[in-house]
């Protein structure tokens, strides 16, 4: 899952306001990851195929690779 969101870090404070002890804050967050997991086969939260695209072509990175 990586970082927390706002959102889940709520669901925490909730919880243990509510009167959740931190050992049974920590059941719920480990289950919440663990279902995750099993549903999504990962936890990572991070957008794949984001950020700038590379303007090298595969034929750059041979001559790259062969003047390095």
């Amino acid at each position: 899952m990586g970082d927390l969101s706002d959102f889940e870090r709520g669901q925490i404070v909730g919880w243990r306001l509510a009167g959740a002890s931190a050992i049974k804050t920590a059941a719920l967050l480990v289950s919440k990851v663990m279902s995750a997991y099993t549903n999504h086969r990962g936890t990572t939260s991070v957008k794949r195929d984001s950020g700038r695209k590379s303007t090298l072509t595969e034929r750059d990175r041979r001559i790259v690779r062969r003047i390095v």
